[in-house]
């Protein structure tokens, strides 16, 4: 493999530069696996969970693919905890930042607020305030956040469901993560 001139980026070539994005180029096509086996990775967490976080992740994609939810939707549902092991108190964010360039900013900003809006469900019982998700009350996106831990977060814990497989969500990630967004991508 060619090597940059440089060991410092003030020294960078435009040669230097090609390189580097072609090379870049090259490793953007191999995100969807990477994601998949991030997906695949949470086999391994349950503590005292009835399901793995694989699981979970399976029953929210699928409870959203099954609500007739877009693929964007879908994508995030199934990737929406893989950051649990790396940033646990902001996993939400780390997964918006995958997410941002490949899908719209609602979609992003449901993933990065999911946290604080599941505590609804819990936060009471550890004397906290359930209702901290209130601060984005009137916010055009709170509805979907809400709608989003109700439906496809919160209720997912059940080793009863009959979740589809992770590997059938394949060509959806492919699809939604084959390339970044344009810049000036829709807001909703």
């Amino acid at each position: 493999m060619a090597r940059v001139s440089y060991t410092r980026m003030a020294d960078m070539t435009a040669a230097d530069l090609a390189l580097v994005n072609a090379d870049g180029d090259e490793d953007a096509k191999e995100l969807p696996d990477r994601l998949m086996k991030a997906v695949a990775d949470l086999e391994r967490f349950q503590g005292p969970l009835q399901v793995t976080r694989l699981e979970h992740s399976l029953q929210s994609a699928t409870r959203a693919l099954r609500a007739g939810k877009d693929d964007e939707y879908v994508a995030a549902a199934l990737l929406h905890d893989i950051g649990d092991a790396l940033a646990p108190h902001s996993h939400g964010e780390m997964v918006a930042a995958v997410l941002r360039p490949f899908v719209s900013e609602r979609i992003c900003w449901i993933v990065e607020k999911h946290g604080l809006f599941q505590a609804y469900y819990y936060a009471h019982l550890m004397g906290e305030d359930r209702n901290a998700r209130d601060k984005y009350a009137g916010h055009p996106w709170y509805d979907d956040c809400v709608e989003f831990c109700e439906h496809f977060d919160q209720n997912c814990f059940d080793p009863a469901y009959d979740s589809l497989p992770l590997e059938s969500f394949r060509p959806l990630i492919e699809a939604v993560f084959r390339q970044p967004r344009p810049a000036g991508r829709p807001a909703g």
